[in-house]
């Protein structure tokens, strides 16, 4: 398991310029992170991992596979998108299917680029999109309402529940909030998710600036900070023509370059780390000679559910799990000096894998 991000934005913000920018940049980065085109507006790139490479050096593994990240330039988006303006049906399509939704905001100023409001507003700009997205939901949900009420008064439970969520995310995108501001009960959730809405997805923006205001921002970015805040997003600023520049370059020019501009890494690592944050995802790794690889699974796991991200065989027949904490197999210079050390653990079902931790699974066939 990865997760997919989908690239939206207005016209003219540079959601392509960034998109083609991040997998040139993924694409240029050798072995250890490659990259490769599925179709012209879908990514994938390796989650750059340094733990997963040490762990392969260390056993010799003749494969390293990392955990990957699948990026989708969505079609961009203009106002009547929800009534199918522009490509806007295929769009909202494609966002369906996404883990999380990277709003890309225009926050720099160039006079040679023409914004399609006339004016540079990222907040603007996200509302927007937001609306577009919530009057998609609202239009779902107003055409589910009636069965829903029909099937609820013959005496459906399964109906009469489902409406009473629908009520309420109606009522809420009414009032101009996304669904994903909904209070849900503890019974709620699976209806939730079934419901398959725009506005439920996480979402994250990007602040596309000027290679000036790569470090430190620039007051256009700082509004969307604000926003963020306010929303409980997550939010990168990247320059798309930096992470350009960066793509043509060899790994030891990349992080000298990086240095002299103030920014610790590339824009795809630090896209990719505030994906995990807002998906509330984690890493766990398998580790042995023929194959050293990354697994990521949501945080709070238990060892059966990630033995999941391997086969759904594993879970259905999970017996045990051996575990080492990353630091553990390190010091002690692998599993069976691991377990020599008394640093392997058999853990059983109600084990909560932890992030970096090296396991076997052991189960039924």
């Amino acid at each position: 398991m990865g997760f997919k991000c989908g690239i939206v934005g207005l016209p003219n913000v540079g959601k392509s310029t960034l998109f083609n920018a991040l997998t040139q940049t993924a694409s240029a980065q050798a072995a250890n992170y490659p990259f490769c085109t599925i179709e012209p507006n879908i990514g994938e790139v390796s989650i750059p991992d340094p733990r997963l490479y040490k762990l392969s050096d260390l056993v010799e593994s003749k494969s390293t596979i990392p955990a990957r990240m699948t990026f989708v330039d969505i079609a961009g988006l203009v106002k009547g998108a929800s009534k199918g303006e522009g490509l806007g049906n295929q769009f909202l399509a494609n966002i369906r299917e996404m883990d999380a939704v990277a709003y890309v905001l225009r926050c720099f100023d160039d006079d040679d680029i023409t914004h399609v409001s006339g004016e540079i507003d990222p907040v603007a700009d996200s509302e927007i999109v937001e609306t577009e997205l919530m009057l998609a939901d609202l239009e779902s949900l107003e055409k589910r309402r009636p069965t829903l009420e029909k099937k609820a008064k013959s005496g459906d439970i399964d109906s009469k529940a489902l409406l009473e969520l629908v009520e309420q995310i109606i009522s809420l995108l009414n009032d101009g909030n996304p669904a994903r501001q909904v209070t849900l009960k503890k019974d709620q959730q699976d209806l939730y998710s079934s419901l398959q809405l725009l506005t439920a997805k996480p979402v994250l923006f990007v602040c596309n600036v000027d290679e000036s205001s790569a470090a430190t921002g620039n007051n256009h970015s700082a509004s969307v900070n604000k926003l963020a805040e306010k929303e409980g997003a997550g939010v990168v600023i990247i320059s798309a023509g930096i992470e350009a520049e960066i793509s043509q370059l060899d790994e030891d020019e990349k992080m000298e370059y990086l240095a002299e501009l103030g920014l610790p890494s590339p824009g795809l690592n630090r896209l990719i780390f505030e994906g995990y944050q807002l998906l509330d995802l984690m890493t766990y790794f398998t580790a042995g000679p023929k194959e050293t690889r990354a697994w990521t699974i949501p945080n709070g796991s238990t060892a059966p559910r990630a033995s999941r991200a391997i086969h759904t065989d594993f879970e259905k027949g999970f017996i045990r799990a051996e575990v080492i904490s990353y630091d553990d197999y390190l010091v002690t210079g692998g599993e069976q000096k691991a377990k020599e050390s008394g640093k392997m653990r058999v853990e059983g079902k109600d084990y909560i894998v932890k992030d970096g931790d090296v396991i076997y699974f052991r189960f039924n066939t």
